[in-house]
């Protein structure tokens, strides 16, 4: 039975992953109901602040900011938003995929590129392309704090005020419900004023309002795009912190369910084993006896 004994060990050895995997999808899935309305708690404040950019930019069309200028620089931003940790499915793979697609896209015009990482999943991917890495930000936990993606990000929005950066892209992976998540890949500067006031009429009827200005309307402007764009920034972590979980408990169920699968099969093939010796033990007893 050293057959049978073998697999008894295999059966164990899958009981316990199953057990393992139980527990990471109902951890998960707890972890996955605050990270949706984290979410959901965020967008509110950033449909107020595109409206009021919206809206200033214009009532004051004769000023530009610097996050609303294009510049000739021959370089890009690249602000890759991945997980800390793995088992969460194709998420982090799918999304660095249009990653490096952008990249592709952005080599081939002849403009080199600089990232910042968010993640430990990201930063590993492009250490290991031999990306620019000018700055980044790990171990965020499970809840995104402003104040540790603000220094991180920040390094990017001062090159592109300077004028050494021409384009800036967030690339993130977007929560669209518990069984689909969407990568993204998307343009976060140049700040189109196009592009803010659809936003803002899709969010609800507009107005035009009368703003009064302390200190004065540059100051106002200028505070509230770096709001904006920080306001985007953070957003994003947090769909991408949504998407993990939602994608992280469905991986282990998957994997859950297919332990037990493959418990059932070694079961049934330890059974066909252990009948097949109890034949074999009764057939030399009985050829035994016939030959006494």
């Amino acid at each position: 039975m050293a057959a049978g004994k073998e697999i008894r060990g295999k059966i164990k050895s899958v009981e316990n992953t199953k057990k393992i995997t139980k527990a990471m999808e109902m951890v998960a899935a707890s972890k996955m109901r605050k990270a949706q309305q984290r979410m959901l708690a965020a967008r509110p404040y950033s449909d107020k602040v595109r409206n009021i950019a919206a809206n200033l930019g214009r009532a004051n069309p004769e000023y530009v900011h610097a996050f609303m200028q294009t510049n000739e620089a021959k370089s890009a931003g690249m602000i890759v938003v991945t997980t800390d940790k793995g088992l969460c499915g194709g998420l982090n793979t799918n999304v660095l995929r249009g990653v490096t697609n952008k990249l592709r896209e952005l080599q081939a015009a002849g403009i080199s590129t600089q990232a910042v990482a968010i993640g430990n999943k990201g930063l590993g991917f492009l250490n290991r392309i031999g990306a620019t890495v000018v700055s980044q930000s790990v171990q965020l936990g499970d809840t995104p704090h402003l104040d540790k993606l603000i220094g991180p990000v920040k390094v990017l929005l001062d090159a592109y005020t300077r004028g050494e950066v021409n384009a800036v892209y967030l690339c993130y992976t977007k929560f669209i419900n518990t069984m689909r998540q969407e990568p993204v890949v998307e343009q976060l500067l140049p700040l189109s004023a196009a592009k803010m006031q659809d936003e803002a009429q899709a969010s609800g009827p507009q107005h035009d309002w009368d703003y009064i200005y302390e200190p004065d309307a540059q100051s106002v402007i200028d505070e509230l795009l770096v709001r904006y764009v920080e306001a985007l920034v953070y957003q994003a972590v947090a769909e991408n912190m949504a998407s993990e979980q939602s994608a992280r408990m469905v991986a282990m169920k998957a994997a859950t369910d297919n332990a037990g699968n493959v418990i059932s099969e070694l079961k049934l093939v330890y059974n066909k084993t252990r009948q097949a010796g109890i034949t074999k033990e009764l057939s030399e007893i009985v050829a035994g006896a016939a030959a006494v």
